[in-house]
């Protein structure tokens, strides 16, 4: 019997991804653990696997489509001898590939609409890229038939209306109720871009659209803002003595191949000090705290459109020669978003360093559900005053620790603040 292929949930967090390439055409025999596509997620590109084996009979999602929704229907399995167009596939019927459809699922097998205007409050059954140009243009998606699988809207359906077209009737008394699936959100958003352009449409400027990863940021983001009750601590560390002892660990190490640099202290301070102050090794977890035993530190990673967090797990327990070689390694995956969401979930507590791009300081958002993140200044030469009393030049290094108040309190995160600069300032300490 012929069942659908969903569009699968890549990570926890995945509720819509891009079917950036696919791997196998109509007519291609498939079977479990064959490649069949590459989805992109909002943090990564992976390879989605085949389940069960079968003849892909029809693929209902072209490449490049983004804004796919988690469980709807991508392509359709025939088992031998089945024809595509005589299947009667329903998203009830693939029970075994994924969790019950979402009700988006059932616009593709909704019966074709006809070529006139649908009534007023009748659901409109459109793939969110074309809802997307429509709200754009200024466009009722009521006023066009679709041309996509079972009379869906798709883009070209959308391009090729014309807005003055779209509104014949005349003003009702009241308006017509919104169609089903648009949210009260979603038209906030819309409204709120659609006021944004007018106030520029004298003005030249390029529209950027937001891509998965830019949306799960900016949602993110704005929670953590909006939630997360922050406090900030700041304090300068000297890194002196650690910089003369990073040379002479990399002296002794240029023959492996190994070359530390001053994330990797960090990294490896901070892992030391939520050890030493145990306290500050948590998350919020809405009505309760949860401790960790393990150093699992998080760092942020620069990468083009958004940035990633990857984990570095158990990291009071490596040495900084193999913190350094993971890093690298997650870095450069992350650049490529070849990262596995178990690589980038996690952690307590992160680290933001901005110093290697000149920033001298400033305030970091908590990713949540940490307690906490560290942001990292630039080292710069600066006047301080010794022991003794003398005015003498030091590299120094400001930080910034921004601390969820529901899981830190003050004086917790101001002893943890003092374990990381103790560390950095006594680095051999950390090799014991």
């Amino acid at each position: 019997m012929a069942t659908q292929i969903l569009m699968p949930a890549l990570s926890p967090t995945m509720e819509e991804g891009t079917l950036a390439k696919w791997l196998v055409k109509e007519g291609d025999t498939v079977k479990s653990g064959d490649i069949l596509a590459e989805i992109e997620t909002d943090k990564a590109t992976m390879e989605f696997e085949a389940v069960d084996e079968g003849i892909i009979g029809k693929i209902l999602i072209t490449e490049g489509t983004a804004g796919v929704k988690v469980n709807s229907p991508i392509a359709v399995l025939l088992e031998e001898g089945e024809d595509a167009a005589a299947s009667d596939v329903t998203p009830q019927k693939d029970t075994a590939k994924a969790q019950t459809a979402k009700p988006e699922a059932a616009e593709v097998t909704a019966a074709p609409a006809p070529a006139t205007a649908k009534p007023a409050g009748a659901r409109v059954f459109a793939s969110p890229l074309a809802r997307r140009i429509a709200a754009e243009k200024g466009i009722d998606l009521a006023q066009i038939s679709g041309s996509g699988p079972h009379g869906r809207i798709v883009k070209a359906d959308v391009e090729a209306a014309k807005p003055a077209a779209t509104s014949t009737a005349a003003p009702a008394a009241a308006p017509a109720p919104a169609p089903a699936a648009t949210s009260a959100p979603a038209m906030a958003t819309g409204a709120l871009a659609e006021t944004v352009k007018k106030m520029f449409a004298d003005r030249d400027y390029t529209e950027v659209p937001l891509d998965g990863m830019r949306k799960i940021i900016a949602a993110r983001l704005t929670e953590a803002k909006q939630t997360i009750p922050h406090f900030y601590l700041r304090r300068d560390v000297q890194l002196d003595t650690l910089m003369a002892f990073r040379a002479t660990l990399n002296k002794q190490l240029e023959g492996r191949g190994v070359k530390l640099s001053i994330n990797d202290f960090i990294i490896k301070a901070c892992a030391n000090a939520l050890q030493t102050v145990p306290d500050c090794n948590a998350v919020w977890a809405g009505d309760r705290i949860l401790k960790l035993k393990p150093s699992d530190v998080a760092v942020a990673v620069a990468i083009e459109g958004g940035l990633f967090t990857p984990v570095l797990r158990d990291a009071h327990q490596k040495s900084l020669s193999a913190l350094s070689a993971e890093m690298k390694d997650l870095a450069t995956r992350a650049k490529t978003r070849k990262l596995a969401p178990h690589e980038y979930q996690g952690g307590s507590f992160a680290i933001s360093n901005l110093g290697m791009m000149g920033i001298d300081n400033f305030d970091a958002v908590i990713n949540p559900p940490h307690g906490s993140i560290l942001a990292v200044g630039a080292g710069v030469k600066r006047p301080v005053v010794n022991a003794a009393g003398e005015i003498v030049v030091a590299t120094v290094m400001s930080m910034t620790l921004s601390v969820d108040h529901r899981v830190i309190d003050g004086a917790l995160g101001a002893t943890f603040l003092q374990a990381v600069i103790d560390n950095l300032e006594n680095p051999m300490a950390m090799l014991a």
